[in-house]
């Protein structure tokens, strides 16, 4: 006897889900088609924005110049051979032993959040299945969190931008009228054009030219800031910690968030989630590459800026730079170009988090154009928002240290320490598997206090800034 007909409902259920599945198959091929070079490209793109290590020789010069003791090799420690994570792990208690992380503050400082950030990311990676799920977003676990680190981070980029604009500007017309706003405001265009590619993998080839972008900027900055400080009479350059005992213990805690914003990555998961498999080797290598970039760039700027400058110089090192007129305007071009292509990554999640409200496939099927109106729409909305902020408050210096301090410490300090202890995969040789956990704690334990700390200083110099400068006004 034939079976009965399925009823209409039975029907459409199954198509539903024979939908699904499909829809389910398209996203996995589209989420894992890049190579561990675009993953690079990414990461370089995420982290060593102009916008994060211009402001580097200031925060330093907020923390004073001891430069540490360097210890010898050859009684550096031995570590047997491990594989995976916990050899990872031992690179990175080694470096530690060998700079001598405990001495001096500005070294310290550097070097803390390069190999901090480093192993951070490492860890993140190694967590991307866990308990058999995929975890492709910081917005799902970080959450609140997530949002203060990715707005807080385009609205200073966005300042950064307007600021490289306008100096190119008056390179050209010294007498020109228009003001830093002007030049927010067609950066956001310009980024409102950028957001209508659908997504980050989409981007590949505009964040590889962000990537040299970032190596033209460094090499130019590093080489003009260098010709600068041999110009100046360098009798007249201080090093000393400027104002009163609370005004350093401020603005020290200001710098700790400024260094954090520096080395800030909220967006790996979401860039692993690009990666075809094995996901976990091709991001560590994309890791690896990005951060060698970052401390031939991060490293060089941070103290030949201080150098040159000392105490005074400015929040955005681009600022200081006096001659030759032509290589400062090719500098500023290198960091409108690459901040174009951080501003992408970090605005996505938000993107993605709207759509999902808003959009639905079985509209979108009937109403082909729908889904571009809608992104149109909500591009615009953000754009409006974080332009509006940034052109009204354009405090560049203060949106650094206050996102680094609540948004991108929790997010790329602490969080994949716990998360790394609450996994439990720690590896089996109990001396590697104890030094892991205290390592771990201590890294949670610090960088929560760095986060209050750069709160509490970038907080008190927004209320100074506020009632200093009135609102939109032309920095």
């Amino acid at each position: 006897m034939a079976s009965p007909l399925p009823t209409t409902t039975t029907a459409e259920k199954i198509r539903i889900d024979e939908e699904e599945a499909a829809n389910e198959v398209a996203v996995t091929a589209e989420a894992g088609r890049g190579t561990w070079k675009h993953a690079a490209f990414h990461v370089a793109t995420t982290i060593a924005t102009p916008a994060a290590y211009a402001p580097l020789p200031f925060a330093l010069s907020s923390l004073g110049w001891p430069l540490g003791s360097k210890r010898s090799l050859k009684d550096s420690p031995k570590f047997p051979n491990f594989n995976g994570i916990e050899c990872l792990f031992c690179c990175y208690t080694y470096a530690l032993w060998v700079v001598g992380i405990s001495n001096g503050k500005c070294v310290s400082s550097l070097v803390g959040g390069t190999l901090s950030t480093w192993y951070s990311s490492l860890l993140i990676a190694s967590l991307w299945k866990w308990n058999g799920q995929k975890h492709i977003t910081y917005r799902l676990l970080g959450q609140s969190i997530f949002v203060v680190a990715s707005l807080g981070n385009n609205i200073a980029i966005q300042i950064a931008a307007g600021s490289s604009l306008k100096a190119v500007y008056k390179y050209y017309h010294p007498d020109g009228a228009l003001t830093l706003q002007h030049f927010i405001v067609f950066f956001g265009a310009f980024e409102l054009f950028l957001s209508q590619f659908p997504d980050i993998h989409s981007l590949r080839w505009v964040n590889a030219l962000c990537t040299f972008s970032t190596i033209g900027f460094a090499g130019t900055t590093i080489g003009v800031t260098i010709y600068n400080g041999k110009k100046i009479d360098r009798n007249s350059v201080s090093y000393s910690l400027q104002g009163s005992s609370s005004s350093k213990a401020f603005k020290a805690f200001n710098a700790l968030g400024a260094i954090a914003f520096s080395f800030g990555d909220a967006m790996l998961p979401e860039i692993q989630n690009t990666v075809r498999e094995p996901a976990k080797k091709n991001t560590y290598k994309g890791i690896s590459a990005a951060y060698v970039l970052i401390v031939l760039s991060y490293w060089q700027l941070a103290f030949w800026g201080y150098w040159a400058f000392g105490s005074q110089v400015q929040p955005y090192i681009l600022s200081s730079l006096t001659i030759p007129q032509w290589t400062i305007v090719m500098a500023n071009l290198f960091a409108v170009i690459q901040i174009s292509g951080c501003y992408q990554i970090y605005c996505r999640p938000t993107y993605i988090f709207f759509q999902e409200k808003l959009l639905s496939q079985k509209t979108s099927n009937r109403i082909p154009f729908r889904n571009h109106l809608i992104r149109l729409l909500l591009t615009s909305v953000y754009m409006v928002v974080i332009t509006l902020i940034a052109a009204a408050m354009p405090f560049f210096g203060d949106f650094v240290s206050i996102c680094g301090a609540v948004g991108f410490t929790p997010l790329d300090f602490v969080f994949p320490a716990l998360a790394y202890l609450k996994a439990g995969r720690m590896p089996k040789n109990w001396t590697v598997h104890r030094s892991m956990q205290i390592i771990n704690i201590t890294i949670a334990t610090w960088f929560s206090v760095v986060a209050v700390l750069g709160c509490i200083g970038a907080i008190r110099f927004i209320v100074e800034d506020i009632r200093t400068y009135k609102f939109f006004h032309d920095m």
